[in-house]
């Protein structure tokens, strides 16, 4: 990759699904051999999977200036609320190649994902956005996410998904105390932080 770098070819580079260690140590190596350190980490972050992005990478942000480039801000579709009444007739969880995400929203984890989707759909209209737009827009409010992989199966999907960018939606506190009573997943940082 510092090649590449050094070619031209690329302007940086990052990792996917690592963990701090697996960075910090890329960081050293880089160092030890006067390489070019992966400047960004591509990991999942929504509303349920938030260690990674709100706990882990923690003290990498500062130390190295990591960026993330998050994918799945609407949890495989169950932040998008229609998974309310079963799976839809043209869900990707209905094509063969994805029985294996069908498979992880057909168990306890899954069905109680999307009950507490419907509440947050409910708190959404209060605060007049859909529950999509509410969960990217909850992503969006992180500083240590840089960017929002979004998943569009459909144009529509993705032109709608792209509507955020003109909502705006002040996080207050009373907000953010909304959203975390419903889905009562913030992870709790160490005690050396």
């Amino acid at each position: 990759m510092h090649n590449l770098i050094v070619q031209g070819k690329i302007l940086y580079w990052g990792t996917s699904e690592w963990n701090a260690q697996q960075i910090t140590e890329a960081h050293g190596i880089a160092k030890q051999f006067g390489l070019t350190p992966p400047t960004m980490e591509q990991p999942e972050y929504n509303l349920f999977r938030r260690e990674k992005i709100e706990k882990d990478y923690l003290p990498l942000y500062d130390k190295f200036g990591l960026g993330t480039t998050i994918w799945s801000p609407l949890a495989s579709g169950i932040l998008t609320g229609k998974y309310s009444k079963g799976i839809p007739a043209d869900s990707r969880l209905n094509l063969e190649n994805y029985q294996w995400l069908k498979e992880q929203f057909d168990n306890a984890e899954g069905r109680s994902q999307i009950k507490i989707a419907d509440k947050l759909k409910k708190l959404a209209v209060d605060l007049g956005v859909s529950v999509h737009h509410l969960a990217l827009l909850w992503c969006a409010k992180n500083e240590n996410v840089s960017t929002i992989i979004l998943g569009a199966s459909r144009l529509e999907q993705l032109k709608d998904n792209l509507q955020v960018i003109d909502k705006k939606l002040d996080f207050t506190d009373d907000i953010i105390e909304k959203i975390e009573a419903i889905v009562q997943s913030k992870p709790v940082p160490d005690k050396t932080f």
